[in-house]
């Protein structure tokens, strides 16, 4: 089937194509051959720019694997219990229903991350996410709800990077991309409803949380984490906020 887009699909071409370059790979045996790149950019009926984007895609999954030469081409790549783990969160952006359990879910594993950085946060780490805290109190001086929001992944991220636990990374990161691929396209379109109040508040409480970090505070980090995840119903950009 190519892919296509529409309206009321946030995902890009290339994630588009890379959901039907993976569905190919997960149907076939480990090993398999797909076809060449050609043919499968016919399937799914894309420029080469965005079939070398949706493959670029799909190889960071660890879903196919490219072969040179003759007989070469793409291959279904043999996928690790972490892979299998990862991709099956990945896949959860097919469902537009997803999101709010992803939200949920994602809120859920923020306390487990926050203590994981308490003891392994180096002082490098605190520096970046302090870097990306100023880049969070920029947009909300503006205010751009979308930049805001972008940053605020970008903290969330660097927090999650922190834990030594490779299963915890794995999931957490899995669902920020489901979040990110189906928030943004309504953040363009409620930016201008967003209170710089809010946002303001929310940098503040995120400022905090990494405040609590550096100074190795878990009763302050908890209870900051519980006001994290307790956005007020009707928020300006609840529940999709991500953050």
């Amino acid at each position: 089937m190519p892919a296509s887009t529409t309206r009321h699909d946030p995902r890009s071409r290339p994630e588009m194509a890379a959901d039907h370059i993976a569905a190919f790979a997960r149907a076939a045996e480990p090993g398999a051959r797909l076809g060449t790149k050609e043919e499968l950019r016919a399937r799914c009926g894309v420029s080469v720019g965005t079939f070398n984007e949706a493959l670029r895609l799909v190889q960071a999954r660890g879903l196919v694997s490219v072969r040179p030469g003759p007989g070469g081409g793409l291959f279904a790549a043999e996928q690790s219990p972490m892979v299998r783990l990862g991709n099956a969160v990945l896949a959860l952006a097919d469902a537009q229903t997803s999101v709010a359990d992803a939200v949920r879910i994602r809120n859920a594993l923020d306390p487990l991350l926050v203590e994981d950085a308490l003891w392994h946060a180096s002082p490098a780490d605190i520096a970046e996410m302090r870097e990306v805290l100023a880049d969070m109190a920029r947009a909300a001086g503006t205010p751009d709800a979308t930049a805001f929001t972008r940053a605020n992944w970008r903290l969330h991220k660097k927090i999650a990077a922190v834990s030594p636990s490779q299963v915890l990374r794995s999931i957490y990161t899995g669902l920020l991309e489901v979040i990110e691929t189906h928030t943004l396209a309504v953040l363009y379109e409620e930016q201008a409803r967003t209170l710089p109040d809010y946002l303001d508040e929310r940098h503040r409480l995120h400022a905090a949380i990494v405040d609590a970090i550096a100074d190795h505070d878990a009763e302050r980090a908890k209870r900051l984490m519980r006001e994290h995840n307790t956005v007020p119903p009707g928020g300006p950009l609840a529940p999709r906020d991500g953050g």
